[in-house]
């Protein structure tokens, strides 16, 4: 027992974040080349797709309650020494995650017309919107149970055999994609049919190979019994930390969604520059959303283990490579400017609206980082109410309101979104550190002896 604690509490950054990052990246990826190919495929077909996958996000996060609570206590137990506890956390999130993922998936096939109507998008756009709405909605369950899976691997350190996953994922999407999409072999052009059917495929086989490395890694056998029973105390741990750090998420998936709404009123042309652009964008807090997720795994075992002041510090190291990484890269997407955009669309008129965006991203980056470190961290340890109340107030006090000031009232369009958006990170990012540097931890866990808290 001492030397498999000992090993999960000595883990590097490094040696857990790349993994991360590659995951990451490839994950992305996986939207962003569906993006590329559909945008030389149709612009419509673009947009639509963009818009649609906002509305399955929204309810991916569902299935984040319990991974995100899972995450937290399974590595909390482990640094703390408590295996059987860890693997106990491992079946409830597996359970939780499977009924939810059922539920889901059959809401968003019945009523995925009306939710995405919601969006006041028209003509072909709405059509391609839901035709992905519609198949890729079957793919929500299987979703659901690889979050619970990856979450729980990734709980263990073993976040090099989920990356592989994610690389399976990304060869069998890429080439449903070019079957759909390209014609080859004389093969009929599906287009977003294809590219939707091919991500259910990619998906279901990814939750073969998790169930399979769960078992081999772990030595932790998913059953019918897990599914029908969880422990009571799990399920309260896991809620008490996931619903909280959800609603966060949620928040700011509304908020996008009402910001969304905004951008229709602009234009076809700034709706799928939007698109492209927030494929982009991506890329700059990419570094950051890896190593923001090492640092989580790691403070939540240095708590476990009452290590205070080393989860202080990771932090506040963390911040710092993410603040930097994030502004070069923006700065980097924004030289590239015409050519980049150039990659995606054709369109003149978009990639007018959209050169002056990437500019704006410099100025946002910087504060997301922020965010993304900091927010995540207090979550580990244990300080999870604070980050939904600061993201409420600040995303749709700020954003959404500033918004449409900045965007629609003093007409500055597109980049006065963006800019909106800049100042929401940037203040929810100055809470974060403020709150951080104030070790909520020390009155949370001070005596506590449950992992469950």
């Amino acid at each position: 027992m001492g030397e498999h604690t000992t090993k999960y509490q000595d883990q590097t950054l490094f040696s857990i974040s790349w993994p991360l990052f590659i995951e990451l990246a490839l994950h992305m990826g996986m939207g962003i080349m569906a993006t590329f190919m559909l945008g030389h495929y149709s612009d419509d077909a673009a947009a639509g797709v963009g818009v649609a996958n906002q509305l399955l996000n929204i309810f991916i996060l569902i299935f984040n309650v319990t991974s995100i609570g899972g995450i937290v206590l399974i590595s909390r137990n482990l640094g703390a020494g408590h295996l059987k506890q860890a693997k106990q956390l491992a079946r409830s999130v597996f359970g939780l995650n499977f009924w939810f993922g059922v539920i889901v998936a059959t809401t968003v096939f019945f009523f995925g017309e009306h939710l995405l109507r919601l969006f006041d998008i028209q003509g072909k756009v709405f059509d391609y919107g839901l035709i992905f709405v519609k198949i890729c909605g079957i793919s929500l369950f299987f979703e659901s149970i690889s979050l619970a899976l990856s979450a729980t691997l990734r709980s263990y350190g073993y976040t090099k055999e989920s990356m592989m996953v994610t690389i399976m994922m990304d060869i069998i999407s890429l080439g449903g994609n070019i079957l759909a999409i390209s014609g080859i072999f004389g093969l009929p052009i599906t287009g977003v049919t294809g590219v939707s059917w091919s991500m259910v495929v990619a998906r279901a086989a990814a939750v073969c190979v998790l169930i399979y490395l769960v078992h081999n890694r772990l030595a932790l056998t998913l059953n019918i019994k897990d599914i029908i029973t969880a422990k009571g105390e799990n399920i309260k741990g896991v809620l008490a930390i996931g619903i909280p750090s959800a609603g966060e998420n949620l928040s700011y998936q509304l908020s996008q969604l009402v910001i969304t709404s905004i951008v229709v009123s602009l234009g076809t042309a700034s709706l799928t520059a939007r698109v492209y652009i927030l494929n982009i964008n991506m890329i700059c807090f990419l570094f950051s959303l890896a190593i923001a997720q090492g640092t989580q795994l790691l403070v939540a075992r240095y708590i476990g283990a009452k290590q205070f002041d080393r989860a202080l510090q990771r932090g506040l190291r963390t911040l710092k490579l993410a603040m930097l990484a994030s502004t070069l890269t923006s700065i980097i997407i924004a030289l590239a400017g015409s050519p980049l955009l150039s990659t995606f669309t054709s369109n003149p008129a978009i990639i007018a609206v959209g050169i002056p965006v990437l500019w704006a991203i410099v100025f946002v980056e910087p504060g997301r980082a922020m965010n993304i470190v900091l927010m995540s961290s207090l979550k580990s340890a244990g300080d999870v109410r604070f980050p939904v109340i600061i993201g409420i107030v600040s995303m749709w006090g700020v954003a959404v309101s500033l918004s449409y000031t900045l965007g629609v009232h003093y007409h500055l369009g597109l980049v006065g979104i963006w800019l909106a958006q800049g100042v929401d990170e940037w203040l929810r990012g100055i809470f974060a550190t403020k709150r951080w540097l104030m070790k909520p931890w020390e009155r949370i866990f001070s005596g506590k002896a449950s992992m469950n808290v």
